[in-house]
């Protein structure tokens, strides 16, 4: 029934819960890939000018958050093939993450996104379910899985 499946992770439990419900799809069905993302917040040039702190050279926090990502999705993938997973990729992207993950779901052709009920930086925008899932949920073109 689907081929691809997208795990959107941030390195919370909702998200390490939302990997576990794809790897127990992917065992139900035989060819299914794991597609893992994770999306760091892009910092402008405007962001990083406006610290109190300013240093000579301004060094944006995209390469730091760049390589936190990185380290999410290695932990992820390597939890995947743990428990069983057998096709499973990783990628790291910047920017919003409910657009970046909409987008990347599009472009990578996926007939499922899941996602976790609440990431690392939930607030009250999404009622009961954190704002990243709930704007994912709504946006997707194809069915989300939120767990």
């Amino acid at each position: 029934m689907f081929k691809r499946i997208l795990v959107a992770v941030d390195g919370s439990k909702a998200s390490l819960k939302a990997l576990d419900k794809a790897i127990e799809l992917q065992k139900l069905m035989v060819g299914t890939e794991i597609v893992i993302l994770c999306v760091y917040k892009h910092h402008s040039l405007f962001e990083a000018s406006l610290s109190m702190g300013r240093p000579v050279d301004i060094d944006i926090p995209d390469k730091a958050l760049s390589e936190y990502a990185k380290g999410v999705v290695n932990h992820a993938k390597d939890l995947a093939k743990e428990h069983g997973a057998t096709k499973v990729r990783g990628f790291v992207k910047g920017g919003r993450p409910s657009k970046v993950i909409v987008k990347f779901a599009q472009d990578k052709e996926a007939d499922l996104i899941v996602v976790g009920s609440r990431g690392t930086h939930s607030d009250k925008d999404g009622m009961l379910l954190g704002s990243v899932s709930h704007r994912v949920a709504s946006m997707a073109k194809c069915p989300t899985l939120v767990v």
